[in-house]
């Protein structure tokens, strides 16, 4: 069976899995936010506009997603969307997944209307440079330097 990307909001009974994947991926992000909280907060996301995310299946399995979330960064609330909790599994990791997910939210941004999708990120500044984001600050939040990101769609 071919991967396929599709909406997470069709695929609910993966919410909370995903929803874990980021918080311990991002740990330093949801240090205050208990998982279950996290979770559930995650999950309305994806019906009440906060969240919806694009998830990678083979067949049934969760290899991956990444979000156009509404609000991602309490320090620039003047900003957004946001390219939000990209994450693919270790295993699926090098073939090129994490970047059909982006476009797949790019793409979903832009027939939305949307002109730009903003991200932050403490590490991967190179991957999305290399990609056409280009860096608009760089802050410190969660006790590290980050950087500001900004792709016009």
């Amino acid at each position: 069976m071919p991967l396929r990307l599709e909406w997470l909001a069709d695929h609910l009974q993966h919410s909370d899995t995903y929803a874990a994947w980021i918080h311990q991926q991002f740990a330093y992000e949801y240090a205050a936010q208990p998982l279950a909280e996290w979770q559930r907060e995650f999950a309305d996301g994806q019906t009440n506009g906060d969240w919806p995310c694009l998830i990678a299946l083979d067949g049934e399995r969760l290899l991956g997603g990444a979000a156009l979330a509404r609000a991602d960064l309490t320090l620039r609330p003047d900003l957004g969307p946001w390219l939000a909790c990209v994450f693919v599994t270790p295993e699926a990791r090098g073939q090129g997944l994490a970047e059909q997910l982006i476009d797949g939210i790019s793409q979903a941004a832009k027939q939305r209307g949307l002109p730009r999708l903003y991200l932050h990120t403490q590490n991967k500044q190179d991957y999305y440079g290399k990609r056409g984001w280009t860096v608009l600050e760089r802050f410190r939040a969660w006790d590290n330097e980050q950087w500001l990101m900004v792709r016009d769609l």
